[in-house]
């Protein structure tokens, strides 16, 4: 089966990039996918069936951008109840994460790397054919595995609206 590829639909420092994988379609199921965690254990959206997820997509952690909105998540997710859980999905591999996690205190938001089988970038149309990165997004799913919110950055390099994702997260509690 071959894979859709959405040409021009973000871009990336101004220029049009293709996204590769299926349109996630709002009140939908979420797809399923296979990450794995700092410690190479795989996670997949079963692991935390029953909780709202709320999933954030990034380029690469060490970069400004991912940085400030990885950072900024884990301060919201502060304020949220152990049911929420809070997943920053790059293709970074999981040691280099683990040591920026470790740098910047992040205790609160759990960074996966789809570096072995790029399921969440293709499953969730977010992987950039031409950089094999993930698009800069944001997935609000709910208990039930129900998507009720997401938001593609049409510019990579854009930071997401933080006050939707997150009054998506309350609307749920």
């Amino acid at each position: 089966m071959k894979t859709r590829e959405k040409a021009g639909a973000v871009t990336f420092k101004g220029n049009p990039v293709t996204l590769l994988g299926d349109d996630i379609l709002a009140d939908g199921q979420a797809p399923e996918f296979r990450v794995v965690d700092t410690g190479l254990n795989p996670v997949t959206l079963q692991s935390s069936a029953g909780k709202i997820r709320l999933i954030t997509a990034v380029p690469s952690l060490d970069t400004g951008v991912c940085d400030t909105m990885t950072r900024k998540f884990n301060e919201k997710a502060a304020q949220l109840p152990e049911s929420v859980v809070i997943y920053t999905i790059s293709m970074d591999l999981p040691f280099a994460q683990k040591r920026w996690c470790g740098n910047a205190g992040i205790e609160r938001v759990q960074t996966l790397s789809d570096y072995q089988e790029r399921s969440f970038g293709q499953n969730y149309g977010i992987l950039i054919k031409e950089l094999m990165l993930l698009a800069r997004s944001v997935f609000v799913i709910d208990r039930h595995g129900k998507v009720v919110y997401q938001q593609i950055v049409p510019e990579v390099t854009a930071e997401p609206d933080y006050d939707a994702a997150m009054a998506a997260v309350q609307k749920l509690l």
